[in-house]
């Protein structure tokens, strides 16, 4: 069984027992907090398929956070304009929380 999910704007694909890594999710959320998503998209049950329209009725995910605060890689950003002297050098990680899938009502 399978759902997908919309957390903060982007959409994932929930199993239970699985964990996903989603946007930061702010400081009001600690370690071993539960927390629920209900915007289910489409739900997946024996081969049978339940899309929402535009969400499925009563449909929700029920996670556990496991790290409130984890930094994704380092992108670095570097623009430069060739015989002008041009050059900047940013760099830039994204802040996410880590949440582990303990139970899909559907």
């Amino acid at each position: 069984m399978y759902v997908i999910v919309e957390i903060q704007g982007q959409q994932f694909k929930a199993e239970a027992g699985k964990f996903l890594y989603v946007h930061y999710l702010g400081e009001q959320v600690k370690e071993g907090d539960k927390v629920e998503f209900d915007r289910v998209l489409l739900a997946e049950t024996d081969g049978a398929v339940k899309v929402g329209a535009p969400l499925v009725e009563g449909a929700k995910v029920v996670c556990e956070v496991e790290k409130p605060l984890v930094k994704g890689d380092k992108v670095i950003v570097f623009k430069k304009k060739r015989r002008k002297g041009y050059r900047r050098k940013n760099g830039h990680r994204q802040y996410f929380t880590k949440i582990v899938i303990k139970d899909i009502v559907a």
